[in-house]
């Protein structure tokens, strides 16, 4: 045999025994999925929600049109600090001005009537004790009058002049009281002339004082709506009156924040929170929950949800949340951005596992996977039918690393940190589970072969050239 026909065969022996080697590799990897791996672990475990809104203070108010007029004065600015009583800006005064020194001139006139009518009732009053006096001295003469002229003593001319005074005296007597009663009357009506007088001054008063707006609560001018130049008008009915501007109150001060509806039911008034600002980066401020509100609001339009416009829509809910700053820094403005992490939940020393570990299968699956682990013969699992309860049943839990395979345990999870989650049931400490990769776990069959590979991933250098 020639030697190149001999180098032929070798070559040809070596191919058929590479081809047997390979062939026997790859049905021993055929089915086996590479995957990262970890380990359950005991830790301490704090759950947070996060959320996101704009610093509020707790007590502010708005100022808003009392009267009507035009803007003369500001006197303030957007920030400045001010004091209860301090002037905020001022309205053209001339008319009211005017209206209060003419209605104070008035009641000074309506007063000196009152004193003359008081003086006049007071004059009636003493003439008509003269009068009674003037009667009893005609009385008793006209009563002696009366017994001289029995006993023919006195002529009947003197008879009739006693009577006659006595019946003057009568009549005068009843002119006076007349009097009186009318002097009281007018004294009255100038005590009621006065009385009105004084409320049509408080009314014009209360007029002029709408000019001058003063601020109703201590804090910062944080929003002024109007110029000078602008007029004013107050509100009618179901009309708003004239925004001027606000005043905030930033002793005490909150994060607003909105809540995802799923996050809403474990949040609970008096929660430890971490408040950041925007406007102060680097720094945390410690604060709680003072306020967990009770009615959804639309993410879009920040309308109420219960409202008969949004009733049924469908699109993301939002909760108010107000976190209040234990120690509000100095400066801080309302409107700036905010964020909060509310400490929802803490527990020391339980069961953890990365939350990517969690994987779901329905229950067919796992019911599919058992068969073919204890057939010997692997013979393809009939599909079950589609209104079959076991397709809508999805069953939560940890693939978990015995000898070379990856065995499904349904588990039972507690509260959710930022990278981990509790366990609650179905694992131990230090039990190898699979945490990744996310197309592993997510097409992972229980049962299957597996090889771990924990290296670190490779860096893509072509992503990173530009």
């Amino acid at each position: 045999m020639k030697t190149w026909q001999k180098v032929l065969i070798g070559v040809a022996v070596a191919a058929v025994l590479g081809g047997i080697v390979w062939y026997s590799v790859y049905q021993t990897n055929k089915g086996v999925v590479t995957v990262q791996t970890g380990h359950v672990t005991k830790a301490d475990l704090t759950s947070i929600v996060t959320a996101s809104g704009e610093i509020r203070p707790k007590n502010y108010t708005n100022v808003e049109g009392e009267g009507i007029g035009k803007i003369t004065t500001i006197v303030v600015k957007e920030g400045d600090q001010v004091k209860k009583g301090d002037v905020l800006l001022k309205l053209e005064n001339i008319q009211p001005g005017a209206d209060v020194a003419a209605q104070e001139a008035a009641i000074d006139s309506t007063e000196a009537g009152m004193h003359a009518a008081s003086a006049s009732y007071d004059s009636a009053v003493a003439t008509l004790a003269q009068r009674q006096a003037d009667l009893e001295k005609a009385k008793f003469d006209w009563e002696r009058a009366q017994q001289l002229y029995k006993e023919q003593l006195i002529a009947k001319s003197d008879f009739d002049a006693s009577k006659a005074t006595y019946d003057a005296a009568v009549a005068g007597l009843n002119a006076v009281k007349a009097q009186v009663e009318q002097s009281r009357a007018a004294r009255e009506q100038s005590r009621f002339n006065l009385e009105q007088a004084g409320e049509v001054l408080k009314h014009q008063k209360d007029v002029l004082r709408k000019t001058t707006y003063v601020a109703p609560i201590d804090g910062i001018v944080s929003y002024i709506a109007v110029r000078v130049g602008e007029n004013v008008v107050p509100g009618i009915q179901n009309s708003e009156g004239s925004m001027l501007m606000t005043i905030s109150d930033m002793s005490i001060v909150a994060a607003e924040v909105k809540v995802d509806e799923t996050d809403i039911t474990n949040v609970r008034e008096g929660d430890p929170a971490d408040v950041t600002i925007d406007a102060l980066p680097g720094k945390i401020f410690k604060g709680h929950v003072t306020q967990v509100g009770d009615e959804a609001i639309l993410r879009s339009s920040g309308l109420a949800a219960t409202t008969q416009t949004t009733a049924n829509t469908q699109e993301a809910r939002d909760f108010k949340v107000v976190v209040t700053i234990d120690k509000p820094p100095a400066g801080l403005r309302p409107g700036l951005s905010a964020s909060a992490k509310i400490e929802t939940a803490q527990k020391k020393n339980v069961l953890t596992v990365p939350i990517q570990a969690l994987a779901v299968r329905t229950q067919s699956d796992l019911d599919e996977a058992k068969k073919e682990q204890n057939s010997s013969v692997t013979l393809a699992a009939p599909k079950p039918a589609a209104g079959d309860a076991r397709v809508k049943t999805d069953v939560q839990g940890i693939f978990v690393i015995r000898g070379k395979k990856a065995e499904f345990v349904p588990v039972q999870t507690g509260i959710t940190g930022v990278t981990d989650i509790e366990v609650t049931s179905g694992l131990k400490d230090g039990d190898e589970i699979v945490i990744g990769n996310y197309k592993a776990l997510r097409t992972l069959r229980p049962g299957a072969s597996i090889k771990v590979d924990n290296s670190a991933p490779k860096r893509d250098d072509s992503s990173s050239q530009s």
